[in-house]
């Protein structure tokens, strides 16, 4: 850290300042690559959930230890220099000599020891893949499981997962993407709603409704309100807008009003029942499950990516198929175990009905 009189000082103007006589350390190169990847000190420190003004004592530090400028800062946010850009350029290899590190010491490590990490939307890790994954735990008890559920998808190439289920094909050349199968929606409604305010069965009677809506990335939510409900503002006719997947279900479970929610919600115990009104309203999205080649390598890794690929198989699951399966349709369908059970904590109990 620089003493108070030279702080802000040009890194050329520091008395200390010699060329080549001082390493630059890996932390400050990795917060420089974030800095100039997210544009700006603040998002940055949003993404590594560190304060600005730490990131900006790194950045001093890294441009004292480079003995030139690296960033400029603007109304809108930082720009690289003409040397920063060559840093940039630098940094960027030695973050990928970095990642490569990292996963030769996990090929290195015991089978189905040590931590993976799992990235995926917020709706299909809690509704979906959380439950499950207590059991594909127990199998390997040594195994670490980190999952991350957000709308926001992972950068996998970046290491911060090995592994990311999202609704938006990945477009990096370098990922390995497999088709996991689709996510099909349509309305659903508590039945204390439906008893309170009746069931419509047109458009015209829908828009006389509460409605209830998630917007979030990867959902095309908003082109989706925008083709069915195209001129309708929301404001008036929608009642709650939430941007994740588990607070949107509980909207609707309450009684808030209509929405979509997944097909087999019904399956795993949700207390909610499909509104039918037209084909229109049904919506479907891919599941994409997306890796870096190489960690395919890492047995503990490969272990989960193929339980994760089960857990989406359209032969056991039917409603992950192509085509729509109304959930009426869903117990002459399906032929496992009842997954209530399995998502017990997410169904009412039936005193408190």
């Amino acid at each position: 850290m620089q003493p108070l009189a030279q702080r802000r000082v040009p890194p050329t103007e520091r008395k200390e300042f010699a060329v080549g006589t001082t390493t630059p350390d890996w932390e400050s190169v990795r917060i420089f690559l974030e800095v100039v990847r997210h544009g700006s000190f603040r998002s940055a420190a949003e993404r590594l959930k560190q304060s600005v003004n730490v990131l900006r004592r790194r950045i001093d530090e890294l441009e004292c230890q480079m003995g030139t400028t690296v960033l400029t800062r603007h109304v809108d946010g930082v720009r690289t220099t003409k040397e920063g850009e060559q840093i940039f350029a630098a940094a960027e290899q030695m973050e990928a000599a970095s990642f490569n590190l990292m996963r030769a010491r996990d090929r290195a490590m015991p089978s189905f020891a040590g931590e993976v990490k799992i990235a995926v939307t917020e709706g299909l890790g809690t509704f979906w893949l959380a439950p499950r994954l207590v059991e594909f735990q127990k199998s390997y008890p040594r195994l670490l499981v980190d999952l991350s559920c957000a709308m926001r998808s992972a950068d996998v190439l970046r290491l911060e997962a090995e592994v990311a289920v999202q609704l938006s094909k990945p477009t990096a050349p370098d990922l390995k993407i497999v088709r996991l199968g689709r996510l099909h929606a349509m309305l659903f409604a508590s039945r204390s709603y439906l008893e309170a305010y009746g069931q419509p069965n047109t458009r015209e009677e829908l828009l006389k409704h509460r409605f209830v809506l998630q917007m979030a990335d990867q959902t095309a939510s908003q082109q989706n309100y925008d083709r069915v409900f195209s001129g309708v503002p929301q404001a008036g006719f929608v009642s709650i807008r939430t941007n994740v997947s588990s607070a949107h279900y509980w909207t609707i479970a309450k009684g808030a009003g209509i929405g979509w929610l997944p097909t087999y919600a019904g399956a795993i115990g949700a207390r909610v029942v499909p509104v039918d009104i037209d084909p229109d309203f049904q919506l479907s999205l891919d599941i994409w499950l997306a890796y870096h080649p190489d960690v395919n390598r890492i047995p503990r890794v490969r272990k989960t990516i193929d339980w994760i690929i089960e857990s989406f198989d359209a032969k056991e699951f039917p409603w992950f198929g192509d085509d729509f399966l109304h959930p009426n349709d869903m117990p002459t369908q399906y032929r496992g175990a009842s997954l209530v059970k399995m998502f017990e904590g997410f169904a009412a109990n039936d005193r408190h009905k």
